[in-house]
């Protein structure tokens, strides 16, 4: 939750305001508001994926509270790539207003169009490519190719009367990309020229020192595991990682192997990949997994979500048994990604478990299977010298991210005073080329809960993880209207406990005194009586077993 929490001041004329509302001290749900004359810009529409502690969750959405009543004023969101961290919740921003505009490259529209297809919603789009420009209200909006993990990203300049802002989105600067599409670095140096007043700076990388590795240097390591693998290979990878299912489908094709996709999301990306020329399918490799089944072991590979261990992905199942699938003894599995913060644990008890079905697993921590789509500090230094900002905000990233990427700015020259650490609603005013903080929002999580948006609170997931790590118990006790005296009860069930609820047989006299005591002080109110029941045996499970259940009381007048 955000410290500080204080309103900013009415925007003044001539000021360009900045309010990240997600992406700042977490990887994911980035989201950054512009506001100039009345008017609003939204730049990405990300979710943030859920980690153990959010039990149940299946997305986390930025808070759009402070611009709910605001919809009418939002000219366009622009989105600058494909990936779920960025585009997952725009359905969930149009469900509120549908003829929002949206602005990206014909990829990320295509990817984001699928996806609000499903919630029945057909948008307003303007697909524009690097080198464009295009006014949308008073935002002059300028856009710029960057590398990264998926094709077709780019950067965007926004141009006001306050002074120009740049948004790298994610990126990195790789110098012999698959695509053939370098960052450009001849456009930023123009900027730089122009003067950019604010740059907001992917910071996911910010604290590796120097360069990613080239996207090319995988496609060898994987050609040799494929090659020397005896049976079936299976590749896990993000269902819009169009480069690498590129390099799997040109290993595979060298190999005489035929590839399945597997996962709705990978089948539904890939086939908008290929129809818009950014997936070049080898003739004859691709193959639909129920026939790929009649195929020799060792003339397969199948292409799976599930790199990350979500629960309910292909590669989960498999390592679970859960799977029509079944990984064993001379298969290898190839983990082609990177980590995400938080997802660590579950990624492993996947790698566990095909272990110890005997597959082979390759990992970016056993092979190079796997580079980052962000800049790491070599890049980012050069990106601050080219461009050389008056004033910096990091962006996409945990806090230590964000702390390196200042540093990083720092050591190039731009001012620490210029340089901001915010977070999630930090309200940053530019104004005749200074940035300042104007205030602090107080944002929140927005959980998605199958169809249940923003409902579930803290205090539910709270409750979640107490019935998963402590137990439930409940306690019914009939009470006599006229008197209090206990009729029938207390009568105890627990679930989650090893126990048998013989257990229990101690506390009901002592449930039954304390209740017998509280008909003496002329206690009659159910609800009163409820409450000391649960804590009498609260106390006593703390007590006798350690434990500190959920306890659902119920006491009945009759």
């Amino acid at each position: 939750m955000p410290t500080n929490v204080h309103e900013p001041a009415s925007l003044s004329d001539g000021t360009l305001r900045v309010t990240p509302l997600g992406g700042l001290g977490e990887v994911g749900r980035n989201m950054t508001v512009f506001e100039y004359g009345g008017r609003l810009l939204v730049v990405d529409c990300g979710v943030l994926f859920p980690e153990e502690h959010q039990p149940g969750v299946d997305l986390i959405l930025p808070d759009f509270e402070p611009i709910r009543d605001r919809l009418g004023d939002i000219d366009a969101v622009v989105l600058t790539h494909g990936h779920e961290d960025h585009i997952g919740a725009v359905p969930y921003l149009l469900k509120l207003k549908p003829d929002i505009p949206l602005v990206g490259s014909a990829l990320t529209l295509a990817l984001t169009e699928a996806k609000l297809k499903e919630h029945r919603i057909k948008p307003y789009t303007l697909t524009v490519r690097e080198g464009q420009r295009e006014q949308v209200g008073p935002f002059d909006l300028e856009f710029v190719a960057v590398n990264h993990s998926i094709p077709d990203a780019l950067a965007v300049a926004i141009r006001t009367p306050a002074g120009m802002a740049v948004v790298t989105g994610d990126f990195k600067m790789d110098q012999l990309p698959l695509d053939g599409r370098l960052t450009d670095l001849r456009a930023f140096a123009r900027l730089g020229e122009e003067g950019v007043d604010l740059f907001l700076v992917d910071s996911t990388n910010a604290d590796v020192p120097g360069f990613t590795p080239l996207e090319r240097s995988i496609g060898p390591v994987l050609d040799q595991v494929i090659g020397k693998a005896p049976r079936r290979v299976i590749v896990a990878s993000f269902s819009s990682h169009v480069h690498r299912v590129q390099q799997v489908l040109d290993a595979a094709a060298a190999h005489g192997r035929r590839v399945a996709l597997l996962g709705r999301s990978m089948v539904r990306n890939m086939t908008i990949a290929e129809d818009l020329g950014y997936l070049h399918v080898p003739e004859g490799v691709l193959i639909d997994y129920k026939k790929a089944r009649d195929l020799p072991d060792d003339r397969i590979v199948y292409m799976s979500t599930g790199s990350q261990g979500e629960p309910m992905a292909v590669l989960s199942r498999m390592a679970n048994n859960d799977h029509e699938i079944e990984p064993g003894p001379g298969d290898t599995v190839i983990l082609a990604s990177s980590l995400i913060p938080g997802n660590e644990n579950a990624v492993y008890r996947v790698i566990d478990g095909l272990t110890k079905l005997g597959a082979t697993v390759v990992h970016k921590g056993n092979a190079k299977v796997h580079v980052s789509g962000h800049a790491a500090a070599g890049e980012l230094l050069y990106c601050y010298n080219i461009l050389q900002p008056k004033n910096v905000l990091p962006v996409h990233g945990e806090y230590r991210h964000l702390i390196a990427n200042a540093k990083l700015a720092q050591d190039t020259g731009v001012p620490p005073e210029r340089t901001i650490i915010g977070e999630n609603g930090t309200v940053v005013d530019l104004r005749d080329g200074v940035a300042t903080v104007a205030g602090q929002l107080d944002l929140g999580f927005v959980y998605v809960d199958g169809s249940t948006v923003g409902e579930i609170t803290d205090a539910d997931l709270k409750d979640r993880r107490i019935l998963g790590e402590e137990g439930f118990i409940s306690v019914i006790v009939v009470v006599d209207a006229a008197t209090g005296k206990v009729i029938t009860g207390p009568e105890i069930h627990a679930r989650g406990f090893a126990e048998d609820d013989s257990v229990f047989d101690d506390v009901k006299p002592k449930i039954a005194a304390a209740l017998t005591e509280a008909a003496r002080s002329g206690v009659r109110d159910t609800h009163a009586l409820s409450q000391i029941v649960r804590r009498t045996i609260g106390r006593w499970v703390s007590q006798s077993l350690r434990r500190r259940p959920m306890i659902v009381p119920l006491v009945i007048e009759a």
